[in-house]
């Protein structure tokens, strides 16, 4: 997958801009906001319908506009399409692709995009949402009909914390019970196949981090991935947010029947504090590295090495599982954070992708093998480009 060309309109400091890009590594320097991050963090937009730096879309429109659209020429083999989003500060996104509507969820299904930058870093030391949101956001790329299912668990589950609040104060009414029983049985449906997919994920992914943790770091080391599940939660539990090591084998039929359980279980205490305990908007994945839990033990260097594998573990799994072919390797202002020995094993690791995109506000932190094609930035606006 190469994007040949990215237009971006009211996108955080550009009002306009027009990109001509090319196969390859492209090096976009600049120093500190000039817009750097946000030019590849647009092009990523298109790829995961999310900012790496919020969960609001709001920051990524100027200041006193409607309005921001991103629109990138993109190129699989022969094919060609043009994408299109439109963000908009009031009512719902809108995407096209060739000038036509879609479903804004379907925009993956034509781009797959990886993004590493210094956020990352909560991958590895940050909270178990961080976690969630990689595997979410990595499922989405490769099936877009799972961010249908996230959405309707994600609106299943407020609605019933909002009755759980309800039969707090009413004091658990017969009828308002079985309205929960109704609730219980879609929040079921749709978790159990999160759950399901985002465990067949970890363990798909578990030898490539592995893999990329030894390219960067120059070691090997145990890397290992599992699935921390808050259905296999008691209420006495002394374990931290459920941290059940999932190493069998991932049966969709017995997810259903655990978490029908575990709602069961913890009835009683999730009417007591109005919300809902269990289920996969509470679970968390367990880095490990040499059986020690990445969280807390690892160095920061070795948390920065982890971080990166997941992402470029990520990329690989992508190659090869999508119809899409590479995805688009973004790094942002990563290689200042590395050491000279990584940035050459960094370099070496991300050799054969297609189209690479570096971001860097001080050329000598590159490698020279990547400083071919340069893009200069200042202010929002391309000011030189050396080839």
């Amino acid at each position: 997958m190469i994007a040949h060309r990215l237009n971006l309109t009211n996108f955080r400091n550009y009002e306009e801009l027009e990109l001509e890009l090319q196969p390859g590594v492209s090096l976009f320097l600049g120093g500190n906001g000039q817009g750097k991050t946000n030019l590849v963090e647009a092009l990523n937009f298109l790829s995961t319908l999310g900012s790496h730096r919020g969960s609001s879309d709001q920051p990524l429109i100027r200041h006193d506009e409607a309005s921001a659209i991103i629109r990138a020429q993109l190129t699989n083999g022969e094919r060609t399409v043009l994408a299109e989003v439109q963000i908009n500060r009031e009512g719902s996104n809108r995407a096209q692709i060739n000038r036509s509507p879609i479903k804004i969820r379907d925009l993956p299904r034509h781009f797959a995009s990886v993004l590493f930058a210094p956020e990352d870093l909560v991958l590895v030391r940050g909270e178990p949402a961080g976690r969630r949101t990689f595997l979410d956001q990595l499922l989405g790329q490769r099936n877009p009909r799972m961010l249908a299912v996230l959405a309707d668990y994600e609106r299943v589950l407020r609605q019933r914390n909002s009755l759980l609040k309800t039969l707090r104060v009413a004091r658990q009414s017969t009828n308002q019970l079985g309205t929960l029983d109704i609730w219980d049985a879609r929040l079921i449906e749709f978790g159990a196949q999160i759950i399901t997919a985002r465990a067949l994920l970890t363990q798909e992914l578990a030898p490539f981090v592995a893999q990329s943790y030894g390219s960067v770091a120059g070691a090997q080391h145990e890397v290992n991935l599992s699935a921390a599940l808050s259905i296999h939660e008691t209420r006495d539990s002394t374990h931290d947010r459920g941290a059940f090591f999932a190493q069998d084998s991932v049966d969709h039929g017995r997810v259903v029947q655990e978490f029908s359980s575990a709602l069961a279980t913890n009835r009683r205490a999730e009417l007591e504090r109005g919300v809902t305990l269990v289920g996969p908007h509470r679970d968390d994945l367990i880095v490990t590295l040499n059986r020690l839990p990445a969280r807390g033990y690892a160095s920061h260097g070795e948390s920065w090495s982890l971080a990166l594998a997941l992402k470029l573990a990520s990329a690989e799994l992508l190659r090869m599982n999508s119809s899409l072919g590479d995805p688009v390797l973004i790094l942002d202002d990563v290689f200042a954070e590395l050491d000279s020995s990584r940035r050459g094993r960094l370099s070496m690791a991300i050799a054969g992708f297609e189209q690479v995109l570096i971001t860097a506000a001080v050329l000598a932190d590159v490698p020279e093998s990547l400083r071919e094609r340069r893009i200069h930035i200042r202010n929002g606006r391309i000011v030189g480009q050396d080839e």
